[in-house]
């Protein structure tokens, strides 16, 4: 009996109403903005990171300059995300190897700045942001457009 009710219920509305996509759209922009005290502990973070850095020579690798371009903290305050920006560095990779090599020494650090101001430490990650890479690349893809460009027929 109940195997017979079940197959004869229907769902009749597949398509989303407009509304229904409008909350949806709100509801994941407010998902993904920072709040308050994760853009203070990342502004922290970034200010402190950037002096131990200085401190222990991170800030100039393989004859390249090493930058912190963002730091990003979960919602949970658990996690925090380094994104590092590599300028004339010879290998990216490689730098940002050396840096995770050292990551207990920099996290010793940093915790030791910070104690009083957190009440734990986030699990320090580094990623490299290729932000400028992309830059170069769009650059160079306008230069090229605009050198086979045809010349305009008025002369202008």
């Amino acid at each position: 009996m109940k195997i017979a009710s079940v197959q004869s219920r229907k769902v009749t509305n597949f398509t989303a109403s407009a509304e229904g996509l409008k909350r949806a759209a709100a509801n994941c922009n407010k998902a993904m903005e920072e709040g308050k005290r994760q853009k203070q502990i990342a502004g922290l973070l970034n200010e402190e990171m950037n002096l131990i850095f200085q401190r222990l020579g991170l800030n100039m690798l393989d004859g390249g300059m090493v930058s912190i371009s963002s730091v990003k903290v979960t919602p949970d305050l658990l996690e925090a995300r380094f994104y590092l920006s590599f300028f004339q560095v010879k290998d990216g990779k490689a730098a940002l190897r050396k840096i995770e090599d050292r990551h207990h020494e920099i996290k010793k650090e940093l915790t030791a700045k910070v104690r009083h101001q957190l009440r734990s430490m986030p699990v320090l990650k580094f990623f490299q942001d290729d932000t400028l890479d992309h830059v170069f690349k769009m650059e160079e893809i306008f230069k090229k457009i605009e050198e086979e460009k045809p010349p305009a027929p008025d002369g202008k």
